[in-house]
């Protein structure tokens, strides 16, 4: 339970806002529709895929309308999509917790017990969730011109269940996505077990690190399957420090690139900077080295940007995420 708890807190952030997606989608039906088709986002940028985690709107309220809108207003085409919006949207039993960013959370024996009784709802509803809401989706965003490459929802850990999984790679596809993306486990038996699942289905399987990161952290569950892919945090890999310098990063993505589904692009200060999440060009991720190896290379790795510094007063997360946009754009435009 500790450990599905722990999981589910990190990633389980967007307020729940079932009225205001309901305004949304009736009362202002028409004028969504009309931002959105006005004019379609393009984040595909001489040869680069230029995209965005949806985790990176955790701060606002987070429907599958409003995410999708969010990616229209900062311009981005592509994304890693998130799963619980997208759940709530396909009818998955709602969370007896309620998670709020930055709110400290305690813990009752009632709700540990809320908490068990909502997993294994959740994983019944899993293993036998019908499509059609998916499909929906995926026809939502293309429609205002965002593609989904890659699918994160929390049904991919140890003690989620070979039903969950599968439910979770064919959702994967139903979206359109080529990967779904997950923790690099540190037992070798789920990652073998995730790399034959994925193989069943078609999909690929990208393994995130943290700080754990090194140039040989992913070698064991690339050997195991060839649907074990990386989804490589660029700004992980440089504030964990040691060996993990700019120019392994990059030794790394040209040694690795055919195993890398898609990246995660931030600008971390390094250790030394006790790896502080910046605004982009005041850290020591090597963006502009990554980027433009990506487009000399042309390499097809989507670039995720992923907002983790914290939004000054007045902004809000889709500003911010545009500016690391409009940052990565001019990098690649000149």
């Amino acid at each position: 339970m500790s450990k599905f708890i722990t999981q589910n807190s990190r990633r389980d952030f967007l307020q729940k806002t079932s009225f205001a997606s309901l305004a949304l989608l009736l009362g202002g039906k028409k004028s969504f529709a009309n931002s959105i088709f006005a004019g379609k986002p393009n984040s595909y940028i001489n040869g680069v895929q230029l995209g965005a985690i949806t985790y990176s709107f955790r701060s606002m309220p987070g429907s599958a309308s409003q995410l999708l809108q969010y990616c229209v207003d900062a311009n981005i085409s592509a994304i890693e999509l998130m799963g619980d919006a997208i759940e709530e949207y396909a009818g998955a039993p709602k969370s007896p917790i309620q998670w709020r960013p930055g709110v400290k959370f305690e813990w009752t024996d009632e709700l540990r017990a809320k908490a068990k009784e909502y997993q294994m709802a959740l994983a019944n509803w899993r293993e036998f969730a019908p499509m059609d809401k998916f499909a929906e989706v995926k026809k939502m965003y293309n429609d205002a011109g965002v593609s989904i490459y890659a699918f994160k929802p929390n049904a991919l850990n140890p003690n989620n269940t070979d039903g969950e999984i599968e439910y979770a790679l064919k959702a994967a596809k139903t979206l359109g996505a080529k990967s779904v993306t997950v923790e690099l486990p540190e037992n070798a038996a789920h990652s073998k077990r995730l790399g034959d699942l994925g193989q069943k289905h078609g999909i690929y399987i990208g393994y995130h690190a943290h700080t754990q990161a090194t140039d040989t952290a992913w070698d064991i569950a690339l050997a195991q399957s060839p649907y074990n892919t990386m989804n490589l945090d660029c700004g992980h890999y440089i504030a964990a420090g040691g060996a993990n310098t700019k120019e392994t990063l990059l030794a790394l993505i040209e040694a690795k690139h055919d195993r890398i589904t898609s990246m995660h692009i931030k600008d971390r200060k390094n250790k030394e900077g006790n790896g502080t999440n910046m605004p982009w060009g005041q850290g020591n991720t090597p963006l502009k080295e990554i980027l433009t190896l990506l487009r000399s290379k042309k390499y097809p790795i989507p670039a995720t940007i992923e907002l983790e510094y914290d939004v000054p007063a007045g902004s809000d997360a889709v500003k911010e995420t545009k500016k690391c946009f409009d940052y990565a754009k001019a990098i690649l435009t000149t």
